[in-house]
């Protein structure tokens, strides 16, 4: 059964709502020591991150019923597997940031259709950041069209990654600048989109979670986000998780390929 509320910008304006009262509610449990504990994974988990969970799961739920539904605080009953359109959310993703007191922390969702993300937002609530893309809408950033850089050489590209990527040596003497660590991955993906650094990266491991919205706003910004053979990412597969990956505006993305293929697998 379709849902006639189906076009990505009205789903765009949905998620917008949806993240900024989100991070109203996490920012009501920030920098006052929530409840936490380690997930099987050794990641750990807030009692934040599940008030998130429950409030966007009723509200975005509630507004289109016929959408699956896949985030990291929900036990996954692979039901969504049998719907066309599907929510993944990310309540807080980076919730080491978040527990540390860091500012990076956002509200990832995105909307995906037949494996692909149609529309997305990533909200830094901290930094007041609202980053929305729907599919062929362009990405924008509280209202103003952002793009990714027009840096066309690795030499001087800015990159953005873990630590064991930022601080290699041979992705430095390839020419690369190291940035800032940031602690969420989809905002630092979503940093590529804005054109604040010419490149992201992430190691093998992430999930949908962490990358559907940001994929989206890559690409409405004229980047890509791939892995390391080149292929875009689909969603909402039984395995929800990625290998290695790579974000640049997309004159560079196989020069950038190339140059990192061996040290970030």
């Amino acid at each position: 059964m379709s849902d006639l509320a189906s076009d990505p910008k009205t789903d765009r304006h949905l998620l917008e709502s949806a993240a900024r009262e989100a991070g109203e509610l996490a920012l009501s449990f920030f920098g006052k020591d929530p409840e936490t504990w380690f997930k099987g994974n050794k990641s750990p988990v807030s009692e934040a991150d599940l008030a998130v969970d429950r409030f966007l799961a009723v509200h975005l739920q509630n507004a289109r019923p016929h959408y699956g539904w896949l985030s990291e605080e929900t036990a996954d009953d692979r039901s969504r597997l049998a719907h066309e359109r599907v929510f993944i959310v990310d309540p807080i993703d980076g919730t080491r940031a978040f527990l540390a007191g860091g500012d990076e922390w956002t509200v990832s969702i995105a909307v995906v259709e037949s494996g692909r993300p149609v529309a997305g937002s990533v909200f830094c609530p901290c930094r007041d950041e609202m980053f929305l893309a729907s599919l062929g809408g362009g990405a924008w950033l509280n209202g103003e069209r952002i793009s990714v850089s027009n840096q066309s050489s690795i030499d001087g590209a800015a990159l953005t990654g873990p630590h064991s990527i930022v601080a290699n040596q041979d992705v430095l003497k390839a020419g690369f600048k190291g940035t800032a660590i940031l602690r969420s991955l989809a905002y630092r993906l979503t940093m590529v989109a804005a054109g604040r650094v010419d490149v992201g990266t992430a190691r093998g491991g992430p999930s949908d979670w962490d990358l559907a919205a940001a994929d989206l706003l890559v690409q409405e910004a004229g980047g890509k986000l791939t892995d390391l053979s080149g292929r875009q990412l689909i969603y909402n597969r039984a395995k929800t998780g990625h290998p290695a990956l790579i974000a640049a505006p997309d004159p560079l993305i196989e020069s950038v390929r190339e140059a990192l293929e061996v040290v970030i697998k």
